[in-house]
């Protein structure tokens, strides 16, 4: 064999298995955990796949999803969380408080990335917003402490409503926290709460015959994903009981609801794949501050105020980040 021959032939066999490792080497995978379902949550992955572009990662060419859906089941996210484990992926997405608990109970190194309401420190997520240490950090969307809010904008669209209902999920993170933060406010405008237990389909019915029943005027939704999950059943039920009714988000809104305060989801799950893009190239979640929420959105659709014989005044028009009509 000539020399020239006998160097090619050791130059490819040593460049073969090279070659052959970066063809084969798999791309990362992001386990994706939702105690939703992927029909609640469309708006907002797409906003977080515009942030993984944004940090150099698109799906099916650099990076892998493994979505896992709770479909409204809370008790399933543990098992979910635990086989994100199993499919060793690189980082997880948590939507909500609970699924970020069952995803940090899974794993103390695959880092994780949040997005919640609840305070994460008093949840024991993170050690500190601004240093979190361990394997967790991500975005705190503020809903939890936006009751206030939602009912001074009730209050002004009905003020002579003095009893407002408010719809429960004993299966969120922090729901007392969340009572305890309306009840505040609720007094200070010398308005009465009302607080019905919905944690399911069958006491979603139960609650708003208990409403009709006490003559409650309009109604607030704590959140919850579980809402989420069941925003026709809800948007439904409070358009055919003729109750106005403040909700989570703007989707529900645009699902014929008659209004929503809230953080703008599609701003904050964009950040959410900014982070998870830093993370896949290097940098350490708990080097990560947690970040809240900067953009809010006040939704208002006329066609179900006019249908539930509201007039709506000209402030709150004002103040709305989009009238639906």
């Amino acid at each position: 064999m000539r020399r020239r021959d006998f160097i090619t032939l050791i130059g490819g066999v040593a460049a073969w298995p090279l070659a052959t490792r970066a063809q084969q080497t798999a791309m990362p995978v992001i386990g994706v955990l939702s105690p939703g379902a992927p029909n609640t949550t469309t708006a907002s992955m797409t906003a977080f796949l515009q942030g993984l572009k944004e940090g150099g990662y698109i799906e099916g060419r650099n990076v892998a999803l493994e979505y896992r859906w709770g479909e409204g089941n809370f008790d399933r996210l543990p098992a979910l969380a635990a086989d994100l484990v199993r499919q060793q992926v690189k980082v997880i997405v948590p939507a909500g408080g609970r699924a970020a608990l069952a995803a940090k109970a899974a794993t103390s190194t695959i880092p994780i990335v949040f997005q919640l309401g609840e305070d994460p420190v008093k949840l024991g997520l993170v050690a500190s917003l601004n240093r979190p240490g361990g394997n967790v950090t991500g975005f705190n969307n503020m809903l939890a402490t936006l009751g206030a809010k939602r009912i001074d904008l009730l209050h002004k669209l009905l003020p002579k409503a003095d009893k407002i209902g408010v719809f429960v999920d004993p299966n969120t993170a922090a729901p007392d926290t969340q009572r305890m933060d309306l009840q505040e406010a609720a007094s200070a405008l010398g308005l009465q709460l009302i607080f019905l237990r919905a944690g399911n389909e069958q006491e979603i019915d139960a609650a708003f015959t208990a409403l009709v029943q006490q003559q409650v005027r309009a109604l607030l939704l704590i959140d919850s994903a579980f809402f989420s999950y069941r925003r026709e059943q809800l948007v439904t039920l409070a358009r055919f009981n003729a109750i106005p009714t403040m909700y989570m988000f703007r989707n529900f809104v645009e699902t014929g609801g008659l209004m929503s305060y809230s953080s703008d989801r599609t701003d904050l799950y964009r950040r959410v794949g900014n982070y998870v893009a830093r993370i896949l190239h290097g940098e350490k979640p708990g080097d990560l501050p947690v970040q809240l929420a900067t953009k809010f959105d006040f939704v208002i659709n006329l066609k179900t105020a006019r249908a539930l014989g509201i007039d709506v005044p000209a402030e709150l028009l004002a103040l709305a980040d989009a009238v639906i009509d």
